[in-house]
């Protein structure tokens, strides 16, 4: 599939509207609080009552007893759902059951019981009064300490490519070190919350999430009704990062709630629930092997992981990225799934990527050091445009190199220290890191429908999500520039499954994908407006709000006169992915400055050079960028759920425990798109952006503050008691 055609066949190309660096259409909105997020519906559901979950206070066990008359007993209790009296719950595809414990209990903050009342204080203090009884079991809790028992997840076979063995023994110059990055919070700034209504036998769910159709089909499957009983809205939602990609405990119970009190219920997760009860990126264990030649290549490059999850869970895929982002002919990937009885692990901004480039970019330096050669140079001397372990595969465009060049020049990297702590300035030791950023990029099938009304305004309807990423703005512009119209008559409805399917807000794919089923459906009505115009075959064209073919001009809302105009496609990429490699590539560069005496690390200086197709809109995808810089700035210095491990739980488990970058943790930062344009992608010529930007940052914090200090700290995050008995004297 190639979709690079001449500016005339592809309206896109022209790019009048796309491609331009547009103000977020629906920005006026949240800043105003006009904007309807899943708890401040107020006018979707009439007198709706408050629920409170209750979650499990043990981590592993057994229910034995649920003493509940005190409060139903309570002032303003309705009802209260168990599962007992829940009725039987089906697994759905991602084993939402689990969802309501009992009573067996899987972790810590599982819910067994919600509380439905007149206002949400009264179902709070109802809440204290439930008495559970449980009968606990020894529990898993420690990751090192379940190393022996981790086994070979079915979803993550090994792969193995070449001797990596004998290369690796062999090698001239080699490395072998072990990185560990801990547990992870996404750290929304919206809880998790939803309204449920009943309407007979049909559901109505105002929800927060990111992907509409699967979450669809799993409430289907739990609640074991058809997924056409079932519509899930979700126009507005304040941070996902993949924490809203499922089905969570907030909507089943808000369901249940309101199935048992016959009256709409409105429930949001509490922070300390959204951490225990939601889901985390799994902490890791990550081992790197790396030989290569005096002169710089890559012969054996082995990566092995271990992370844990519950029964039956899914591993954090940390040797993902290493398949492919380095050329090297041995190679070895090792992914091992440990089982633990702490919250669900699960998808996090760039899953497997983050964790494992935050070891993979560390190694590479620490290869860099003891070749003598400058890191950047490094990456380029084990560049490739093709896929390591599968040759006959080529990457659809790879500007890795051009990302590393472009950042060096700019950042001013011949300015390091090739010395660790040979630059000062007053009692701060300054040092210079690079990482390299890889992030797949894939396309997914992808709907939406379109009308033209008499006034010759465009309405676009998909079940596409935004997240904070801009989706309502890119996909007003692909609108815009397929229909000749200024972005004022756009209005774009997203979020709810009454609209077409589409690719959802996740796994890097959703702006390509989505804009892509809006482009699909453009060109239908396109053919649907030249025909009631009265153009013939061949070429017409849409600009400025008229429809023009040959020598002949007619008004677009002309079509539309007698009655709307309503085109529905979706967008389908059959074998694309087997043909082409799709990855989005990026260069991160971080100055530090850490305190000689004090070991407190400042950022002083950040920039991304990203390599990501055509940018839809620089505006919008610089924001994705910078904000993912800022979650790796996190995760290289401060973020750390702290895992009680006789107990099984996030001990800090609110933002006043769990500490996130603020303000005056972040300098300046600055993102360079380069130019491109990946003709085989996507009639856009795009490819995702907003998870490549956390990519390798944490690795180039760790391997600055190396270049400041000599330290080499390989466990994160990089607080001050790893650097402070170590720092050079400061004289």
């Amino acid at each position: 599939m190639k979709f690079d055609t001449p500016a005339t066949k592809n309206p896109i190309d022209r790019q009048k509207v796309v491609g331009q660096s547009t103000d977020r259409i629906e920005g006026p909105l949240k800043v105003t609080g006009t904007a309807n997020y899943a708890y401040d519906w107020h006018d979707v559901a009439e007198n709706p009552a408050c629920g409170y979950i209750v979650g499990s206070s043990i981590a592993k066990g057994r229910i034995t007893s649920i003493e509940l008359m005190n409060a139903r007993n309570a002032p303003g209790v309705i009802s209260i759902v168990t599962a007992r009296g829940a009725g039987e719950l089906g697994k759905g595809q991602y084993n939402t059951a689990h969802l309501l414990g009992g009573p067996e209990i899987q972790h810590y903050h599982q819910a067994v019981a919600i509380i439905v009342a007149e206002t949400f204080e009264q179902a709070r203090a109802a809440a204290q009064l439930v008495r559970v009884t449980y009968e606990k079991s020894p529990g898993s809790f420690d990751l090192k300490a379940a190393l022996g028992s981790a086994v070979v997840p079915k979803s993550s076979p090994d792969t193995k490519i070449g001797d990596f063995d004998g290369a690796y023994a062999a090698a001239p110059v080699k490395i072998d070190e072990t990185y560990t990055t801990p547990d992870h919070s996404h750290a929304m700034m919206e809880p998790h919350a939803s309204i449920a209504a009943w309407n007979g036998d049909k559901l109505t769910l105002w929800t927060s999430n990111q992907m509409i159709a699967w979450s669809v089909g799993e409430m289907a499957a739990t609640l074991k009704i058809p997924r056409e009983n079932i519509r899930l809205v979700s126009p507005y939602i304040g941070g996902g990062f993949g924490g809203k990609l499922f089905l969570r405990s907030d909507a089943l119970m808000a369901a249940l709630g309101a199935r048992a009190a016959k009256r709409p219920v409105k429930v949001a997760l509490p922070r300390p629930f959204i951490i225990n009860n939601t889901t985390h990126r799994p902490a890791t264990i990550q081992r790197l092997r790396i030989g290569a030649t005096p002169d710089g290549k890559i012969t054996a490059i082995g990566h092995e992981s271990w992370s844990g999850d519950l029964a039956g869970g899914k591993p954090e895929s940390a040797v993902k990225s290493t398949r492919t982002c380095y050329a090297g002919p041995n190679r070895l990937g090792m992914t091992r799934l440990a089982t633990l009885d702490l919250p669900e692990g699960n998808a996090m901004r760039a899953p497997g990527d983050a964790p494992g480039s935050m070891a993979m970019e560390i190694a590479m330096d620490e290869l860099a050091e003891k070749l003598g050669i400058d890191p950047v140079e490094l990456r380029i001397i084990n560049d490739t445009q093709v896929d390591p372990e599968n040759p006959q595969q080529p990457f659809s465009q790879r500007q890795f190199v051009e990302c590393l060049r472009t950042g060096a020049e700019r950042f001013g990297w011949n300015e390091r220290s090739v010395k660790p702590a040979g630059k000062k300035e007053g009692h701060w030791l300054l040092g210079l890191g690079v990482a390299g950023a890889f992030r797949d990029s894939p396309v997914a099938k992808s709907g939406a429908r379109v009308r033209l009304d008499q006034q010759g305004v465009v309405t676009v309807e998909t079940d596409m999500t935004d997240i904070g990423t801009g989706s309502y703005t890119i996909i007003a512009q692909t609108a815009a520039e397929m229909m000749g119209v200024p972005l004022s008559k756009v209005v774009v409805r997203l979020g709810d499954s009454d609209f077409p399917a589409s690719a959802g807000s996740g796994g890097q794919w959703g702006a390509n994908s989505s804009t892509s089923g809006v482009y699909a459906a453009c060109v239908k009505l396109r053919e649907v407006v030249a025909q009631k115009l009265g153009f013939g075959p061949g070429e017409v064209e849409f600009a400025d709000g008229q429809v023009r073919q040959g020598g002949r001009n007619a008004p677009l809302a002309d079509a539309a006169k007698d009655k709307e105009l309503v085109a529905e496609d979706t967008i389908e990429f059959g074998d694309l992915s087997k043909q082409f490699q799709q990855t989005s590539f990026g260069a991160h560069f971080v100055e530090v400055a850490v305190h000689s005496a004090t070991g407190e690390t400042r950022i002083r200086r950040m920039l991304a050079v990203c390599a990501a197709g055509r940018i839809l809109n620089p505006k919008s995808a610089r924001s994705q960028v910078i904000g993912a810089m800022v979650m790796g700035a996190g995760a290289a210095l401060m973020e750390d759920l702290a895992v009680d491990k006789r107990l099984g739980y996030f001990v800090n488990h609110d933002l006043a425990g769990y500490e996130v970058p603020v303000h005056a943790d972040i300098p300046h930062q600055e993102v360079v798109f380069l130019d491109e344009t990946d003709a085989t992608s996507s009639p856009m010529k795009a490819r995702g952006v907003g998870e490549l930007g956390i990519c390798g940052v944490s690795a180039a914090i760790a391997n600055a503050i190396y270049n400041a200090t000599g330290v080499r700290v390989r466990e994160y995050p990089i607080t001050v008691d790893k650097l402070i008995d170590h720092l050079p004297h400061a004289g």
